[in-house]
């Protein structure tokens, strides 16, 4: 098990709820990355002066939930009822102040799951790479350990159940977490010794795809399935690396701001 926690690193990286189960309960801090779309949703929202609480499913329970918490329900993007949803680009006009339940079956279901496990959770995605990598800096030249979990995606399972199968990685995500750690080394002085194999390689795949990450994002599977539902602007949205300062932090249930240390 211990090979699994990677605990000869202080910066770590895995995949989906299996990963997160083992990663989380060793690490200090872990980062949540959805990139198509939950984390970048998140990481829009807060910026713009929102609350986002994380929910799994969009159905009666989540309207119970906002409800009890105060909270507007997103809907589906295009949904009469509301103006919000998953969509990054139709949150970056949402009121400061607004308290938006988001439901998500694959970065808002690991948050739900991640928030009893002790660590520090962050919403992390490819617009607030370099704020989140800035703050993993400092937690490492602190001595403490962070996870980088990418969300992934879940095929259906056999009885036909949607996100309910067996973990779909996306490279979507896996770019996301890459540019987070790629941030967090050019952040601060870590040594190659401190970052995971498994760290490395996904930092490997962010540096090269960095020069043309809207072209990768729009060619993934996630990718084409927003385009194919006119979403592009989705897509783009997405892929704006380093756009946002903030770093949303899980607090109470709710991601907030927290500005990185500096230095």
């Amino acid at each position: 098990m211990e090979d699994a926690e990677q605990r000869p690193f202080q910066v770590r990286f895995g995949w989906g709820g299996e990963d997160l189960a083992v990663l989380a309960p060793v690490s200090d801090t872990v980062v949540i990355v959805d990139v198509l779309r939950f984390t970048t949703a998140v990481s829009v929202a807060v910026t713009h002066g929102a609350q986002v609480l994380p929910f799994p499913w969009h159905d009666a329970t989540a309207a119970q939930f906002a409800a009890r918490h105060g909270a507007v329900l997103a809907g589906r993007r295009a949904d009469p009822s509301t103006p919000w949803s998953l969509s990054p680009t139709d949150l970056a006009g949402i009121p400061a102040g607004t308290r938006l339940v988001l439901p998500s079956p694959n970065g808002a279901a690991l948050s739900a799951a991640a928030a009893g496990l002790g660590a520090t959770l962050i919403a992390g995605c490819l617009r607030n790479a370099a704020a989140v990598g800035t703050l993993l800096a400092g937690e490492v030249a602190a001595g403490r350990a962070v996870a980088v979990i990418a969300a992934g995606e879940r095929w259906p399972d056999p009885s036909g159940r949607a996100h309910a199968g067996p973990l779909r990685a996306a490279v979507e995500d896996f770019l996301g977490a890459g540019a987070i750690i790629a941030r967090a080394v050019d952040a601060g002085v870590l040594p190659r010794a401190h970052i995971s194999p498994e760290a490395r390689a996904a930092m490997a795949a962010f540096r090269a795809a960095a020069p043309d990450l809207h072209g990768d994002l729009r060619a993934s599977v996630s990718g084409r399935e927003l385009r194919n539902l006119g979403w592009d602007d989705d897509v783009a949205a997405a892929a704006q690396l380093d756009a946002d300062a903030v770093v949303p932090v899980l607090r109470s249930g709710a991601f907030t701001p927290l500005r990185p240390r500096v230095g």
